[in-house]
């Protein structure tokens, strides 16, 4: 599920070096007023926050000294979900290390498995998925107890697949090969059918699983966006948690200047995570951000988290503001944004897959975040996007906790739709 990024210092590899500052003021982004940050101390679970100090930056963009979350700068974090979902993980072998190169063929570093979380930690994990998915896996798995491996059960499954939100395109990928299964394999029980279909699964979400490769600039520059409602400025929240579990130093960008309390909700978590806050009272959002990587890289920040307003892919306006804000982070960092996530609310069916459609057209996505997996019986769009539009999945969502956002497996998430 994680993994580690190791630049080597010596040899024949190139030292890390960072992204160099930019050379001029990008005209569309700076907007007048002062920004503020929130400074926070170094992170421990669960301290209290001191309270909000309020600073400034100026039109020249430079930042205030920012507190820092303590950091271990031996080790590199890298966030995936390429490890096999099992409990006996923790006693498993950690798999070879993937040798990464620059572009002249040059070994440069290289990822390394982090070691599995505790067998007790897994199970939690386990368990709350399963519970998470109970809705879409109870119109699946009842088709199969007792029945008669025939036409009808085909059309049974074929039925609850859509209703599960899979989608015409991958209901009929899946009902074919399973029926070519079905034939060459001789099945004739409905939980040998069951077990095929699982493993069917499992090989269509497998491309859904890459790694969230961190440390490969500082900072690394993170832009989050999506629909109204899907949970962006949470997910922000939490994903500072993990990072930080993994001694990343955080900063969180609010470049969500229209929804009324955002820039206080990402404060509050900030404040939960000890994490700094860029924020500003109005203006233009991409004027946040670009503050906000300037501060990170003057104060040696591992990685910032650009929040923005929710919006329509049909709000064209709205759609070029975030083009805009991508624009003006290419300026404030070399490569910027290195990720582009966005989240999506599985409770909206197939109404994520037009989203993830309509934002990877405007924004060339590198990653999703999928919340809500416990609130829907709608699980199915997993395997639609998979089909349809294969972006990867970093992680998914099955409840309100910090821990309940985890990366994705495809067999972890099959095991707990099917069983």
């Amino acid at each position: 599920m994680f993994s580690f990024f190791k630049r080597f210092k010596s040899g024949n590899a190139a030292p890390t070096e960072p992204s160099p500052a930019p050379q001029a003021e990008p005209p569309e982004s700076r907007a007048l007023g002062t920004s503020e940050a929130v400074a926070r101390g170094p992170a421990e679970a669960f301290a209290p926050a001191p309270a909000p100090a309020r600073v400034e930056s100026d039109i020249s963009g430079e930042m205030p000294e920012i507190a820092q979350p303590a950091r271990t700068p031996a080790v590199v974090a890298a966030v995936g979900a390429e490890a096999e979902a099992a409990l006996e993980a923790a006693s498993e072998p950690l798999a070879a290390p993937i040798e990464v190169k620059d572009d002249r063929g040059e070994t440069i570093g290289e990822i390394v498995a982090a070691p599995a979380p505790a067998p007790a930690a897994k199970r939690s994990w386990l368990t709350r998925l399963k519970s998470g998915l109970s809705k879409t896996s109870a119109g699946l798995t009842g088709i199969f107890v007792g029945v008669k491996v025939d036409e009808n059960l085909f059309e049974e499954l074929e039925s609850a697949l859509l209703m599960s939100d899979a989608g015409v395109e991958a209901t009929l990928y899946l009902i074919e090969a399973l029926r070519k299964k079905v034939k060459a394999e001789r099945l004739t029980e409905g939980e040998q059918v069951k077990r095929a279909l699982h493993d069917l699964l499992v090989e269509l979400l497998r491309p859904l699983e890459q790694s969230l490769v961190l440390g490969r600039e500082q900072p690394l520059v993170v832009m989050i966006a999506g629909v109204n409602g899907a949970g962006k400025t949470t997910s922000i929240g939490k994903l500072a948690k993990h990072f930080q579990e993994y001694d990343q130093s955080v900063l969180l960008a609010a470049g969500d200047t229209f929804r009324a309390a955002a820039r206080e909700q990402l404060a509050i978590w900030g404040e939960r995570n000890n994490v700094a806050v860029v924020a500003q009272e109005s203006g233009d959002p991409a004027a946040v951000v670009f503050d906000a990587v300037n501060a990170a890289r003057a104060r040696k920040i591992d990685i910032v988290m650009a929040d923005t307003a929710g919006r329509l892919p049909t709000q064209l306006h709205l759609m070029e503001e975030l083009r805009k804000i991508k624009r003006v982070l290419a300026k404030a960092a070399d490569g910027a944004p290195h990720e582009v996530l966005l989240v999506i609310d599985a409770n909206t069916g197939q109404n994520a897959l037009a989203q993830v459609k309509a934002f990877d057209d405007a924004l060339s996505l590198t990653g999703l975040i999928v919340t809500k997996l416990d609130g829907t019986a709608k699980g199915g769009i997993l395997a639609a996007i998979a089909r349809q539009r294969p972006v990867p999945v970093y992680f998914i969502g099955v409840g309100e906790k910090v821990e309940d956002l985890q990366p994705f497996s495809a067999k972890e998430f099959a095991d707990a739709l099917l069983g």
